[in-house]
C-alpha cells in the first residue's frame, strides 16, 4: 500500500531533484567560466589559436562578448534555479541550449573544453526539464 502511495505522487524523482540542484551549481560554475573565457578572448585575442578556414568564423573579440553576456545570464539563471524560482527553469533550459550551440561553434578554438561543456549542458537541460517542484506548474 505504501509503495502505491509513493509511486502515485507526481514530481518526486530523487535523481531529478538532486540533478536540478546540481544543475543550478553547474550553471553557476559554467557561467563564471564562460565569463572568464569571454574576458580572456576580449582582452587577449592571442589566448586562442587563430583558425583561418573555419565556416563560422567570428572575430575572437566578438566571441568574447558573446560568451561574457551568455555567462552572466547563465549565472543569474543558476542562482534562480538554486532559489527555486519558477522562471529560472525555463530561462535555464533556453540559455543552456543556446550555450550548447555556442560551444559547438567554439569547437575549433577550444575543442576539449567545448566537448566537456556540451556534455554538461546536456545534463543541465535534462535535469531542468525533468524536475517538477511540488506545487509548481510544469512550464
Amino acid at each position: 500500500m505504501t509503495q502505491q502511495t509513493q509511486s502515485a505522487r507526481p514530481g518526486h524523482n530523487g535523481l531529478a531533484e538532486g540533478g536540478a540542484v546540481f544543475a543550478g551549481v553547474l550553471m553557476l560554475v559554467n557561467g563564471i567560466l564562460h565569463i572568464f573565457q569571454g574576458i580572456s578572448a576580449i582582452a587577449l585575442d592571442d589566448v586562442y589559436a587563430r583558425i583561418d578556414a573555419y565556416v563560422y568564423k567570428i572575430d575572437l573579440t566578438g566571441w568574447g562578448w558573446i560568451l561574457l553576456v551568455a555567462g552572466v545570464i547563465v549565472v543569474a539563471a543558476g542562482i534562480g534555479v538554486l532559489m527555486g524560482a519558477a522562471w529560472a527553469r525555463l530561462v535555464g533550459i533556453v540559455i543552456v541550449s543556446l550555450g550548447l550551440i555556442l560551444q559547438f561553434l567554439f569547437l575549433p578554438y577550444a575543442p576539449l573544453w567545448s566537448l566537456i561543456t556540451i556534455a554538461l549542458d546536456f545534463f543541465i537541460i535534462w535535469a531542468l526539464a525533468t524536475w517538477h517542484p511540488e506545487g509548481r506548474p510544469v512550464v
